[in-house]
């Protein structure tokens, strides 16, 4: 059962609030003032706190800060019988999730409460996905070489320089890789993995900027490519030093301009991708 923290100085609003969420099957605590609020928040996990502005000893504006101060994983949706247009804005702003005016519309209430536990529930399963993503992907040893690697990620990940991972089959190319994305700030992004020596020559092209329909005999539908299903994350080429230096070429146009073309196509594609390449050969004996 999903839970709820109404904070309010008006004690005939918190009760009908209750109410109301109580009969819609939430289980619903009450606190009169925001230093009460923070208190019940610190102690016990809400889905969604509701949070009046105008309120004494504390007003809501500094409490929703205080509870982005605690880490608080709860959607909170503010309230105010005094609103305007920039005072919603600030709530926005600083972290609130909605914000409602007095006096309420049992529906739009309804609808905001729902639309917050939503994406509290989103937040919670994207946390416990990375949680079992770093544990699956977990960079185990603590040697002068490992430590050294480590910090190179740290250093490297939040920019978006373009990464080079060189080193025998077996060496973890693909875990720094996945680090890389892991603690970038394209980590909410996709991370997208091609396999440059397991891809027929003819076809890398296709692969990698996608085509039109028609484009060639087999290709029936549009498809889009591994830069396009990139965009905003990372794209991880393994085993680039068996891309053909025709692929090559047009990857490095896509590099410098950061614009595709589909197989087929004549419209450039804007795309935002960091690139990550890694190979086992000896990149300056192949040169």
């Amino acid at each position: 059962m999903a839970r709820i923290l109404i904070i309010d100085d008006e004690k005939s609003i918190r009760n009908t609030l209750k109410d109301i969420l109580e009969y819609e099957k939430y289980e619903v605590e009450l606190a009169e003032d925001g230093i009460e609020g923070l208190d019940k928040a610190a102690k016990a996990r809400f889905d969604v706190i509701l949070c009046d502005i105008k309120m004494p000893r504390m007003d809501g504006i500094e409490v929703l800060e205080k509870l982005q101060q605690q880490q608080c994983e709860a959607s909170v949706v503010m309230i105010s019988g005094h609103g305007n247009i920039d005072t919603a804005v600030e709530a926005i702003k600083k972290g609130a999730f909605d914000f409602i005016s007095k006096p309420l519309d049992l529906n739009r209430l309804l609808i905001t409460v729902r639309n917050a536990l939503d994406k509290t529930r989103l937040v919670s399963e994207t946390k416990v996905l990375k949680r079992k993503i770093s544990k699956t992907y977990e960079m185990i040893g603590q040697s002068e070489a490992i430590n050294h690697i480590k910090e190179l990620i740290q250093r490297v990940a939040p920019t978006d320089a373009r990464v080079f991972i060189t080193g025998a089959n077996g060496t973890g190319k693909e875990l720094v890789a996945r680090w890389l994305h892991e603690m970038s700030n394209r980590a909410a992004g996709p991370f997208v993995e091609v396999n440059c020596a397991a891809i027929p020559g003819e076809l890398i092209e296709s692969e990698l900027f996608g085509h039109e329909k028609g484009s060639f005999t087999s290709a029936i539908k549009q498809r889009k490519g591994n830069f396009e299903m990139a965009n905003g994350g990372t794209l991880f080429l393994d085993e680039i030093g068996d891309m053909s230096l025709a692929a090559q070429a047009k990857v490095l146009r896509a590099l410098q301009e950061n614009k595709i073309t589909r197989v087929g196509g004549e419209k450039e594609i804007e795309v935002d991708v960091r690139v990550v390449a890694a190979t086992n050969k000896n990149i300056l004996e192949e040169i």
